[in-house]
């Protein structure tokens, strides 16, 4: 992933990210997930990013809507 991308979420349960994703979505912001969680163990986070120029805008609808 290029320098312009910018962690703006991560949980340990995927279907959290896919709605924070859908919100941000609903919002017009780009995003993508990344999974980093380990298959066999199950620990990590799975983690949102967006463009680095939708990250202020992106973080406050996330707090906004308490996700």
């Amino acid at each position: 992933m290029d320098k312009n991308w910018v962690k703006v979420y991560a949980h340990n349960q995927s279907y959290y990210t896919e709605l924070v994703k859908a919100v941000l979505h609903d919002n017009g912001i780009e995003s993508v997930i990344i999974n980093k969680k380990d298959n066999a163990y199950l620990f990590g986070e799975v983690e949102l990013y967006t463009h680095v120029e939708n990250a202020f805008t992106a973080k406050q609808i996330i707090e906004k809507n308490k996700l």
